[in-house]
């Protein structure tokens, strides 16, 4: 019988925050505040291209202890193991075996900020959530997109009538985001992903992360 099978499909989830405006406004209170103490909380090795008009903070955000950073990451890793669970058909007790590492930060983005091309090495999902969107220039569509490299753009080598308007989910295109505040999008590590240069006014704030998975 004929059919059609997407083969090598590569799972993402999104969730939205019901009600993030009282939790996003204390994020952002905190994290403008830790900018402006400089050296102390901003990463000294950063290993992806980025400029000036880019803040990054150190790797442990989820280890601190203020309320309002134990509420997101609870929001965050309950929705990641969630994902978990479900693609890899784990139960219950499963779930309970396992123990997380996690790396946490964020990203505070003014107009002309961008950030290169990477992966995360050494965690198996990643995660970015949206606390401010900024306010974006009317003419820019692309600004502070979330981007994400398509794996299989090998099979750009040769395109012709046969391939060129292929539909999702076999087209060959990356894939971009222009996130809300409250969103969250979960992602295998290994995939390359950028964020297109922001154009606007105010901050574009995000919270990334990458976890790896231990079962007791």
């Amino acid at each position: 019988m004929y059919q059609i099978v997407p083969h090598f499909a590569v799972p993402f989830a999104f969730e939205q925050h019901p009600n993030p405006a009282a939790l996003n406004e204390a994020l952002r209170e905190l994290f403008l505040k830790r900018e402006d103490e400089g050296t102390k909380y901003a990463n000294p090795n950063p290993y992806t291209v980025r400029n000036k008009d880019l803040f990054e903070s150190h790797f442990d955000l989820f280890d601190w202890p203020e309320p309002v950073v134990v509420q997101l990451r609870e929001f965050c890793l309950s929705n990641l193991m969630r994902t978990v669970a479900q693609l890899n058909n784990y139960d219950i007790a499963f779930m309970k075996r396992i123990n997380i590492a996690t790396d946490a930060w964020f990203h505070i983005t003014r107009r002309n900020g961008f950030f290169g091309i990477h992966n995360h090495p050494m965690a198996s999902w990643s995660g970015v959530y949206c606390v401010a969107s900024g306010e974006h220039d009317a003419d820019q569509a692309d600004s502070g997109k979330l981007s994400f490299v398509n794996p299989n753009m090998i099979g750009n080598m040769y395109v012709d009538a046969g391939s060129a308007s292929l539909q999702t989910p076999f087209n060959m295109g990356n894939m971009g985001y222009s996130l809300a505040p409250g969103q969250l999008v979960l992602f295998p590590s290994w995939v390359q992903h950028y964020v297109m240069p922001f154009y606007g006014e105010g901050e574009r704030i995000t919270v990334a992360f990458n976890c790896a998975f231990q079962v007791r």
